[in-house]
């Protein structure tokens, strides 16, 4: 179904989710529905609307006016919504396998309704309880590869590509992320969160001017740099995951930007479930990571050889160009979202949740040495086993 500008935005409850779904014929008149609100995010509703009697369902996800974490004195623009069902319709041209099916969206109600993915648990959770989900990185290296390079300027017309990259134009959501990922972590800004006993940690964290300046050199590349379109929230979080099958979730941070962030948030990600586990529990997590650059570099480099509608694309030494500057770029984001992860405003469970209070802060030290290290070392790592060794010399205290 098309997006739809008709309605009077007003914020769902369960009655009128269930309401929607009649309305839009998603369920025959009659249907015995129930109805959840299941969102545990920051920034919407998301109801999961079942027929009892087949046990099927649909999922219906509104955009708040506001961030949940925060409340309503930090508003947000509910044109997020349209960005999200446009992206996960742009990926389902390339990637369809990976994202669920988008059944219909309502710019003025802020509502996108999508496939129930229910039978699958979010990548996150399920690292946290030990799962491995074999198949996580070989689907997210694909994914990756095959939607920056189709909307870049390697697999789009120029001037289709600018086209589109003007559909994603997102300031409020990237100013979030120019702010809590680049900027309030390596400053005392009131946002910030964390045990004061690691303020030492922090302090010196923040005093680091040679991390301030490889980071202020990131964060222009968010700001200016606009390669592909991006996903934009890359994290365990915005998975759904089993043993068979992986689908992205909650684009809304989408826009054009520089290659290697996604990656690198993503990344970031694993190396923090991997930061929250016994070290003999660690290695699933480093196959994954160095899975998903492998099948993200071939499947790039396939589809440069093969489908590239940029000229200069045969000229020996421009792949590799690409493919370094992608690397290094994801390395330094991830050090970036490590960081924000652990003295930030947005924690993630895999740290937070660790149980014992001295393993706890342990390991977000851990974090803020690992972090820093990517970050300022990131031009010097030539090879993605090396992040490995790094995690293992930043767990050293006097790193």
């Amino acid at each position: 179904m098309a997006i739809s500008k008709q309605s009077v935005y007003e914020p769902l409850t369960e009655n009128t989710a269930i309401s929607l779904a009649l309305r839009l014929g998603l369920f025959p008149e009659g249907t015995p529905l129930t109805c959840r609100e299941i969102g545990d995010g920051n920034l919407n509703l998301v109801f999961h609307v079942v027929d009892q009697t087949k046990n099927k369902g649909v999922i219906i996800k509104q955009a708040l006016p506001y961030a949940k974490v925060v409340g309503e004195s930090w508003p947000l623009t509910l044109k997020r919504a349209t960005i999200e069902s446009n992206a996960l319709r742009t990926f389902s041209s390339y990637v369809p396998e990976y994202v669920p099916k988008v059944y219909y969206s309502d710019e003025s109600l802020a509502i996108t309704v999508m496939e129930d993915l229910s039978h699958l648990q979010i990548a996150r959770k399920g690292l946290i309880e030990g799962k491995t989900y074999p198949l996580l990185s070989q689907h997210i290296g694909q994914f990756l590869a095959k939607t920056l390079f189709y909307t870049s300027d390697f697999g789009l017309n120029q001037q289709q590509k600018k086209q589109l990259a003007q559909s994603f134009v997102n300031p409020e959501l990237c100013k979030i992320t120019e702010d809590l990922v680049f900027t309030d972590p390596f400053f005392d800004h009131d946002t910030n969160n964390f045990e004061e006993e690691l303020r030492d940690d922090v302090e010196t964290l923040w005093n680091n001017s040679s991390l301030k300046l490889e980071t202020a050199k990131l964060k222009r590349k968010f700001l200016t740099e606009g390669d592909a379109l991006l996903h934009g929230d890359l994290h365990t979080g915005s998975i759904f995951a089993s043993d068979e099958e992986t689908k992205i979730i909650d684009p809304e941070f989408a826009f054009y930007g520089p290659l290697g962030f996604d990656l690198g948030q993503f990344l970031a990600n694993l190396l923090l479930n991997a930061l929250s586990r016994n070290e003999e529990e660690r290695e699933p997590l480093f196959a994954h990571v160095e899975k998903t650059w492998e099948v993200f570099q071939q499947t790039f480099s396939e589809l440069w050889e093969n489908q590239n509608v940029e000229t200069y694309a045969k000229v020996p030494g421009f792949l590799q160009e690409v493919l370094d500057r992608t690397f290094t770029d994801a390395i330094g984001f991830a050090g970036c979202e490590i960081i924000r992860r652990t003295i930030g405003l947005a924690h993630v469970a895999d740290l937070d949740g660790i149980k014992d209070k001295e393993e706890r802060l342990n390991a977000k030290r851990h974090a803020l040495r690992l972090g820093k290290t990517l970050i300022l070392k990131r031009e010097s790592i030539n090879k993605i086993q090396e992040i490995r060794q790094l995690f293992t010399q930043t767990t050293l205290v006097n790193n």
